[in-house]
C-alpha cells in the first residue's frame, strides 16, 4: 500500500490534521480549526495534558468564530508510550481512520531512533516532503549546507580541521545526554578548541563524538529566521513572518551588566539551548535579499535527484532559512547558517506583519498549511502537496 492509494480510499471532505504531541502541535491544531478541519495530536504518556485537558476542544457559552460555542483546538487525543511507537500498525491504523493528513515537525524526526523509517513505514500522508528532513542532519554526506551552496546561497566558512581556524568559530556538538539538543561552544583558536571540547565532553555537557561536529565561523550580525511557505498548487513563494531564538543560558548572560559578566565569569558556561522564539521584523531593503535566498533555495531543492527526494516534488509548505544580517563595506548581507525543512517552531511569527500584507490578516504557519489543504481538497489536488 502506497500514499496514493491510501489518498484514494480517504472520505477529503472529512480530513483530520494531525501532529505529534511537541513542537508546533498547537500550532497545527489552532491553523487546522480556522479552515474546519478536525485535530488529532498523538502525544507522550506523561506529557499529554497540554493537549488532552488544557487546549482540548470543549463547549463554550460564547461564542468563538470561526468556531461557535467551542474553545481549544485539539479534538482527538492518541497515547503512546514513546513518540516512535507513531510507527505502529494499530496507530497508523487510526490516524488512516481519520482520514488524517499529518503535519511533520522537528519531533516527528528527533524522536524516531531511524528516520528513515518514517519514509518507508509510516504510511499516513505527510504534508509536505517525506524525504527532505534527512538533510538537516549536519552528519550527511550532502546535508543542508551543500544544498545552500548549491543554490548560491551564502554560508559561514567551514573549517575541516581545527587547525585552520582562524577567527571565532562555533563547534556545533550535540549536548552530551539529549543528542537532539545543542552544546554548541564558541573558539577563537585550535589550542582553545582542544581545550573547551575535551572540558566539556568529560564534563558530561557534550556528546563524545564531538569532534566530528561541524565548525563553522561565527558570524557576528543579527540573527534572524526567514518562515517561507512555498504552494506548489499556485507555484507562490510566500514570508510569513520573521523571528529570532531564546537559548539558555545564553539569553540569562545577555541580561547581565559587563561588570557583572566579568565578575561571574569562571562559574559556568555559556549554552545555547533553545527554549523558545521571539518576534522580530527586518527593514523592507531586505526582503528582496530574503526572497531571493527563498526562491533560490525553492529552485534548488526541485533540482534534488531521485535517491535524496524519490518523490521529486521538492520542498512544499513551510521552511526556514535561519541566519543573520551582516554589515559589510556599508551595505547588509543575509548569511544563513541553518535550515527547517518543515514547520518551525516559532508560532510567534502571527506577530510580524509580513502575512498581513499578503493575506491581509495575520496568518500562522499552522493555519497557512490548513489553507493549502483546503485548496487542494477543493480542486482534487491533495496528492500534489502530500508525501
Amino acid at each position: 500500500m502506497d500514499i496514493v492509494t491510501i489518498l484514494e480510499q480517504y472520505d477529503p471532505k472529512h480530513l483530520t490534521i494531525g501532529s505529534l504531541g511537541g513542537h508546533s502541535a498547537l500550532d497545527v491544531c489552532h491553523g487546522a480549526k480556522q479552515c474546519g478541519f478536525r485535530t488529532v495530536v498523538v502525544a507522550k504518556r506523561g506529557r499529554e495534558k497540554t493537549y488532552a485537558q488544557y487546549f482540548r476542544s470543549r463547549p463554550t457559552p460564547y461564542p468563538l468564530p470561526p468556531t461557535p460555542f467551542q474553545k481549544g483546538c485539539v479534538d482527538d487525543v492518541i497515547l503512546v508510550d514513546e513518540f516512535q511507537d507513531v510507527l505502529w500498525e494499530d496507530v497508523q491504523e487510526q490516524l488512516r481512520a481519520m482520514n488524517a493528513v499529518f503535519v511533520q515537525s522537528r519531533y516527528f524526526w528527533t524522536y524516531v531512533h531511524d528516520p528513515s523509517r518514517i519514509e518507508r513505514e509510516f504510511l499516513v500522508p505527510l504534508f509536505g516532503s517525506r524525504s527532505l528532513l534527512k538533510l538537516e542532519d549536519r552528519s550527511r554526506a550532502y546535508n543542508q549546507y551543500e544544498l545552500l551552496r548549491d543554490a548560491g546561497i551564502r554560508t559561514p566558512k567551514i573549517f575541516r580541521s581545527n587547525e585552520e581556524i582562524d577567527r571565532p568559530v562555533l563547534v556545533k556538538a550535540s549536548e552530551g545526554q539529549r543528542r537532539y539538543e545543542r552544546g554548541f561552544f564558541l573558539v577563537r583558536d585550535a589550542e582553545e578548541y582542544e581545550e573547551m571540547g575535551n572540558r566539556f565532553a568529560r564534563e558530561g555537557k557534550i556528546a563524545a563524538d564531538w569532534r566530528s561536529a561541524q565548525m563553522e565561523e561565527f558570524i557576528v550580525g543579527a540573527p534572524v529566521n526567514f518562515n517561507f511557505f512555498f504552494s506548489p498548487l499556485t507555484g507562490e513563494l510566500e514570508l510569513l513572518g520573521t523571528d529570532t531564538r531564546r537559548q539558555t543560558n545564553l539569553d540569562g548572560v545577555l541580561r547581565m551588566t559587563a561588570e557583572q559578566q566579568v565578575r561571574m565569569s569562571g562559574m559556568f558556561d555559556v549554552t545555547m539551548v533553545e527554549a523558545g522564539h521571539m518576534a522580530c521584523t527586518v527593514k523592507e531593503s531586505l526582503l528582496e535579499k530574503a526572497f531571493a535566498c527563498g526562491e533560490q533555495f525553492v529552485v534548488q531543492c526541485k533540482k534534488l535527484p531521485p535517491d535524496i527526494d524519490p518523490s521529486g516534488k521538492g520542498i512544499i509548505g513551510p521552511f526556514a532559512l535561519q541566519g543573520a544580517i551582516v554589515t559589510e563595506g556599508g551595505k547588509e548581507d543575509i548569511v544563513i547558517f541553518d535550515v527547517s525543512f518543515r514547520i518551525p517552531g516559532s508560532p510567534g511569527i502571527t506577530a510580524t506583519p509580513y502575512a498581513g500584507y499578503l493575506h491581509g490578516r495575520p496568518v500562522s504557519m499552522g493555519e497557512r498549511i490548513a489553507m493549502e489543504v483546503r485548496q487542494a481538497v477543493e480542486e482534487g489536488r491533495l496528492a500534489e502537496v502530500v508525501t
